[in-house]
């Protein structure tokens, strides 16, 4: 049986990219992205903003890409795996964590200043993926399949 291991965010960045290489020659860069949601309060019957934070991974020529164009407060468009791991700290705690390793990758607003496009499009920016692992044509239907008989 198949499984899908799938995120979508669309959210601000926290901070610039953090861009490193490995000794194989790897890039490796991190950033944090911020995606709000809006609720009202059941008891006072206010609105309330509630963040959360998300550590992303990129590899290889989409962190580089991640590295040159994103900067702290841009919107970003990202695609990728949930990983979880585990870590000791410090005091000998043992401590979870949840990361998105990226395949996709699009920036969103205009070119400078980092917002939206008019009417709340995102304007062109940059798009970038992770080379995919799928044989070519993995995405089509066979030949016999397709229905010239098809109204529209």
């Amino acid at each position: 049986m198949a499984s899908v291991n799938k995120v979508i965010l669309i959210g601000n960045c926290g901070r610039d990219p953090e861009v490193r290489y490995l000794p194989s020659g790897q890039a490796v860069a991190n950033v944090s992205i911020a995606t709000s949601s809006r609720r009202k309060d059941k008891n006072s019957g206010e609105m309330v903003e509630d963040t959360q934070w998300h550590r992303v991974t990129f590899y290889d020529r989409l962190a580089e890409i991640a590295g040159e164009y994103v900067k702290k407060g841009r919107p970003l468009y990202v695609e990728g795996r949930l990983k979880y791991g585990k870590y000791t700290d410090q005091a000998g705690v043992e401590r979870n964590t949840v990361d998105i390793i990226a395949t996709e990758m699009q920036l969103l607003g205009g070119r400078e200043g980092g917002g939206m496009g008019e009417g709340g499009a995102p304007s062109s920016a940059p798009r970038a993926s992770a080379p995919s692992s799928r044989p070519l044509g993995a995405g089509k239907p066979p030949a016999d399949v397709i229905d010239d008989d098809i109204p529209f």
